[in-house]
Formats: structure tokens, sequence, C-alpha cells
């Protein structure tokens, strides 16, 4: 992590930071580039053959745009087949759009038809809705622009010309997912050095600087996110070229327990400050050392220095000691000393992944290649059909009426163009679930087109009869509207209005406020139709959804806290969790998401308490979290009195989590919670704290604790009982 940073460089890092990987960019650009290529080349093509003037080319275009965004296939080979296929969806949606343009009744059926297919057969995979989403709009601006039958050619041409493109710049071009990776550690190591400078200032500073405090808060959420997207962009062939020798599951857990480090010193050293435990013994020039020097050592690179990483491993020894000295002193620690004693771990767990990875990349041995690319061989799982079904059965149901509504509502508002609530109204539903989802999609979409078609309708007056500076300005937008697509679907809808109005202006020959001023009206339109429907219709109650995600995480949760458990008394790698721990994070983030409706509007009475449900489930994922990234655990034996506890450990914490699970989903349940006090007792009073690795067995007990405490929050706020210590778990 050698990006080294002064103050000064802040924002700049930053920037360089953001979009890890850069794939948004990398997205975005593809689809420009994309776009651009296709609407040239038709152009040069028409200009030399004397064809039609733009419409074949704006259909090229289109058709190189979405060959690069509706791709979603989970291997590069169905990819390849699904934007072959795109050609002939494409085609026959400008055929049949054509064809059928001069009769509402059966362009609207088609669309209906085309919509309601899309997210009915999308359960077989994604390649159905990509086909019926490029055939839904290419009948859409064929129906629009009443397309002659005699210039089929050639927009046929200019559709294969576009998917060509297409196919050119993911697949042959733009290819390379190693440079993408590459890219991802290269943002991630920035982000960790922005982060570590704003630690080694905090440490430094005489007293706590809210706005620093603030903005390391932010830094930590930020570094967490980019630890996610590496860990996404992860895999055995990639890593085997960039880096021969090491194994994702190396990678992964060096950027997990990175990650993790950064935020337990965020967490902590703010604490620790106000405790005035860091003066004293030399603490703050201790932890200061570590971090500068971790800052310094860039593990992945070509060119290392082998000394800054010995360096790093040194001061973290010298603070290990110095912890060990301080436990020896004090008959019963203090929580600081737990403190101080989580950062030394983790900083451990850093130092040693790294060292593992440079001696691994040093060696760079063949037969240790193969055997890593043996054991990277993932397992092929059973995929959950069942649970899938019911979401995209009532999804088409749901579109199959909306779509329905839409066109005679669009054709009372807008006779001649009555199909821009119908699109509206699909895109959104599109992508979402729950009621207050599609509320907020909606609202967003709302403000976005109303404020792009002001902006928009201003631009294209001021630029109309200058097509090349229309052009370019439709480039613009195009990108910026899918570079901050996953940022702010607000900012892309307002994007999106943009390029309605210059494709206006250009094909239409002008534009006026009153034609862009009926497209706010659709969208509004549209969105409210979507959100009503869904409301009635099958609806999925944002507060079952949640609920939903909650159980989702319990699930997990149980699977990596029944292994964890079993490792104190059975030979088991801790690290190995790190895979879901990520799982964990993601299933967070989903709550977090499904949750976002209710927390922007925390005032609903019905909804009230769920803002402090997911503060509780957040508070669970931080603790699960540390489990892995400060266990260095080792089969040394434990005193029987201690391994006797971790089998009722195990099957309390379990009877706890199912039990908070059944009492979320309405089920009848035991309604008893074990407060698994006496259990953490038995371990602590059996684990001497003179040995070091008793001072961690206690550590990680208490996290588990602090995980089946946040159990019992929950419970109590269900209805449950905790029982007092001492009980046994009826198995009756």
């Amino acid at each position: 992590m050698k990006h080294s940073q002064p103050p000064f460089n802040y924002w700049l890092n930053r920037l360089l930071a953001s979009d890890p990987g850069r794939k948004r960019l990398h997205q975005a650009g593809k689809a420009t580039i994309s776009l651009m290529s296709s609407v040239f080349t038709v152009l040069i093509i028409l200009n030399v053959a004397n064809g039609p003037e733009l419409t074949p080319a704006i259909m090229g275009g289109i058709a190189g745009m979405l060959g690069i965004l509706v791709v979603n296939d989970e291997t590069t080979e169905l990819k390849k087949g699904t934007t072959l296929l795109l050609s002939v969806s494409a085609i026959g949606g400008v055929t049949f759009g054509s064809l059928l343009a001069w009769n509402v009744v059966f362009v609207s059926s088609l669309m209906i038809a085309i919509i309601f297919s899309a997210f009915y057969f999308s359960k077989f995979g994604s390649r159905y809705f990509s086909l019926g989403m490029i055939a839904f709009l290419t009948v859409y601006f064929a129906s629009f622009l009443q397309l002659p039958p005699q210039q089929f050619l050639w927009f046929y041409l200019a559709i294969l010309i576009g998917i060509s493109f297409a196919y050119l710049y993911n697949f042959i071009i733009f290819k390379g997912t190693v440079q993408l990776l590459k890219r991802s550690m290269y943002s991630f190591h920035r982000q960790a050095n922005l982060t570590f400078q704003l630690l080694i200032d905090m440490l430094e500073d005489e007293e706590i600087d809210e706005n620093r405090s603030k903005r390391l808060t932010a830094n930590v959420k930020i570094l967490r996110d980019y630890a996610g997207h590496v860990s996404t962009d992860l895999n055995t062939h990639d890593i085997k070229e960039l880096w021969p020798g090491l194994s994702s599951s190396q990678v992964k857990l060096y950027v997990f327990d990175t990650a993790m480090f950064v935020a337990t010193l965020a967490d902590s050293l703010a604490q620790l400050k106000r405790d005035e435990a860091l003066e004293p013994n030399g603490l703050r020039t201790l932890l200061v050392h570590v971090i500068a020097s971790l800052q310094k050592a860039d593990v992945l690179a070509v060119n290392y220095e082998e000394r800054n990483l010995t360096e790093a491993q040194l001061a973290t020894d010298e603070l290990r000691s110095k912890i060990n000295d301080l436990f020896k002193q004090q008959g019963e620690p203090e929580g600081r000393l737990y403190l101080l004693r989580r950062i030394e771990s983790i900083a451990h767990h850093v130092t040693h992944a790294a060292l593992s990875i440079q001696r691994i990349k040093n060696e760079e041995s063949p037969d240790r290649l193969d055997k890593d690319t043996k054991e990277e061989q993932p397992l092929t799982e059973e995929e959950e059909k069942i649970k899938g079904l019911e979401p995209t059965t009532k999804k088409a149901f749901q579109a199959l009426v909306a779509g329905s509504i839409s066109i005679v509502v669009g054709y009372v508002i807008s006779p001649i163009q009555p199909y821009w609530v119908v699109l509206t109204s699909f895109i959104v539903l599109l992508g979402t679930q729950s009621v207050g989802r599609i509320y907020l999609k909606g609202l967003q979409r709302s403000i976005g087109t109303i404020i792009g078609a002001i902006i928009g309708f201003f631009l294209a007056k001021t630029v109309s009869g200058h097509s090349e500076i229309e052009i370019f300005l439709l480039f613009a937008v195009v990108f910026f509207a899918f570079y901050l697509l996953t940022v702010s679907y607000m900012m892309m809808s307002l994007f999106i209005t943009m390029l309605i109005a210059f494709m206006y202006d250009l094909l239409l020959g002008g534009i006026s406020f009153e034609l862009l001023g009926a497209r706010v009206i659709d969208t509004i339109a549209g969105a409210g139709i979507a959100l009503l429907v869904s409301s009635f219709l099958f609806p999925t109650k944002t507060r079952d959804k949640v609920y939903e995600t909650f159980t989702d995480y319990l699930d997990e949760l149980k699977n990596y806290l029944t292994p964890y458990i079993r490792s104190f008394t059975e030979t088991t790698d801790v690290k190995a969790l790190t895979d879901q721990a990520f799982t964990l994070d993601e299933k967070l983030q989903i709550i977090l998401d499904e949750a976002e409706p209710v927390m922007k509007h925390p005032g609903t009475r019905r909804h009230s308490e769920l803002p402090e449900w997911v503060t509780i489930f957040t508070a669970m994922n931080y603790y699960a979290d540390h489990l892995v990234a400060s266990s260095y655990q080792k089969n040394i034996g434990f005193p029987k009195e201690v391994q006797d506890v971790f089998p009722v450990l195990e099957e309390k914490l379990g009877h706890n989590l199912t039990t908070v699970k059944q009492l979320l989903n309405g089920e009848a349940a035991s309604k008893e919670l074990f407060s698994l006090k006496r259990e953490r007792e038995l371990i602590e009073r059996g684990a001497p704290l003179e040995h070091q690795h008793y001072i961690d067995l206690v550590h990680h007990v208490y996290y588990i604790w602090r995980i089946n405490q946040s159990l019992l929050l929950l419970g109590d706020k269900l209805g449950a009982i905790e029982i007092q210590d001492g009980t046994k778990l009826n198995k009756a």
C-alpha cells in the first residue's frame, strides 16, 4: 500500500480511489464508445450509399449501447450468446413495431406481451430479460417513428453493426478482467492509505477533531465497500495471471483483514483517545509506527521493498509485547486493554497475510500453483429454483396489469405518443420488489425527469440547429447517465431526460416545452401506476421484505457461527470463513437497501421500529466480522472444563438464532432465549490471563456474547423471554 499521500493531496487521492477498479467508468465508457462507433459507422454507410438520413443510425446506436448494458449472464460464454441473440430480438422488434404502428391496440398488446414475457421467463436466466428489454425498446422506437417497411434492410444492417460493435468492445478489445482486478486492488490500496493517513493525523492531534472524525467514518465505510468490490472481482484465472503462486482465498483474506484493521482502528482509537489510554507506555508512538509501516507496504507490487513489511512486523510484535505486559500488570484487565488487543490481533493478521503473499510471490513455485489451482475449483451448488419462481411470476403479472393501465392512461394523456407511460412503469418495476422500493424509485425518477426536462429543454433550445454540438452533448449525457446509474438513480433519470430532449430536437427538427412537459407527465403517471398496481396486486410490503432479509441474514449468520465455535475444539481453518464474512456483508447491504424507504421516512408509525432493528443487525455484522478478523486460533489444548462449554454454547446460540428467526416470521416458538452469561463466565474462569492464547480466547468469546446480546435485544422487542443462567436447553 504505497501510494503515499501528503495531506494537501487528500482530494486528489480521494478522486483516484473512487470508482474501485474504474468499473463504472469502464461500463459507461464501453456503452458510449459502442454507441458512437455504431452511429458514425452507419452514418458513413448511409452517406456513401445515399440511404435514409438519420433514423437507422439512431437505431444502430441503440443496439450498440444496449448490447453493452443489458447483458448480465453469469459466464462469458453465455454473455456472448446473449449478445448475438440481441440482434434477432431487435430486428423482430423493429419489424413488428413498424408493421403494427398503424394500430394502437396491436402495438400495445405486443408491448405488454414482451414485458410480461421478459419478467416471467427471467426465472430461467437473465438472458430472457435482456432479449425482452431490447425488443420492447425497438418496438417503442419503431412504432413512434413509424419506420417505412422499404427501409427495413437499412435498420437491420444498423442493428447488426451496433451488436457487432458491442461484441467487439465487450469480448475482444475490453475483455480483460485481469486489468479490472488490478485497478480494483489499486483503488483499494489508495483508499486504505488515505484512511491510514487520517488515522495518523487523528493520533497526532492533541484533541479530537470532529470534522476529521466524520471524514474518517465516511472513508472507513468506503473502504469496506471497496473490499466487497475486490472480493467480487477475484477469480483464480486472473490472480494466476497477475500474481503467480497466489490463490484467491489468500488475496481475499488479505483484503478482508486490511479493511477490518482500518475499521477497528477508527472505532477503537477514538475511544482510547477519549479515555487518555494512549499516552502512557508510548502506545501512541507505537501505533503510529504500525500504521505508517503498513501504509508504506505495497504488498502486491512488482517492485516490492521487503523492509517495509519487515518494519511493520517488528512494530506489531513490539505492540503485542507491550500489551502482554499491560495484561500481566493488571489482575482484572480493563476494557481498553481489550481494545488494544483487538487492534494488535488484526494488525498481526494483516502483516502475516502480507508476508505470506510476498513469500509465495517470490517463490512462484509451479507445483504450488498447480495445487492452488486445484483447490480453487468451485463446487457446483444447486440453484434454488423454487425460491426464485414466485417473485418473477408475481412481477410478470404486475407488469401485465400495469402495462395495460399505462396504455389507456398514455392514450388519454397523449394520443399520438401513448407509450412513454408504459416504458416508465416497466422501468420502475424493474429490479424492485417491495412497495417502498417502488415508491422510492418512482419518486427519484419523477424528480430526475422534471429537473432533466428543464435543463434539457433550455440546452436543446440553445444549441438547436448546431447538429455537431447536439450530437456531442447527446454522447456526453449518455456517458454520465450510465456512469452515475449505480450512484444515483435520480441523476441517471436526469441525464436520460436530457438525452430525450436532444433526440427529439434532432429527429423532429425542433422541441417544444409542451412536448417535453408531456414526457414529464407521462413519467409521473407511469411511476404512479407501477406503485398503485404493486400495492394491490401481489403486494410485497416493505416491512415484510425487510423481515425476509432479516431471516436470510440470520440463516447465514448461523452457518457462519457454528463452524467458528467448533474451531475451538476441532481442527478448523477459521480464516476459511472469510468468504462467508463477505456474504454476511452483502446480506447486510441488502437489508439496508430494502429498508431505505423506511430509513428515509422514519416517522412512519407502523415502521418506527425498523430503523432501530437495522442498527442492531449492523452491530451484529460488526461483531461477526471481528470473529474472523481477530482470530489466530491454534490447537493448543484448552482444559476439559473449557472445552465442555463450547458444545453448550453452540447449541444455545443456535437455539437463539432459530427462535428469533421464528419470531420474525410470526411462527409459534418457545419465546425463550439464553443469555450465555454463565457460559462466558466458565470460559473466562478457565482461561488464565497470563497465557496470550487464553487472552485471545476471552477476546473472541466476547464477540460471540455481544452477538447474542443483540439477539436478546431483538427477542425482547418480539416478546421473547430471557432464560436465567444454568437453565438447560429443552430438546423436547
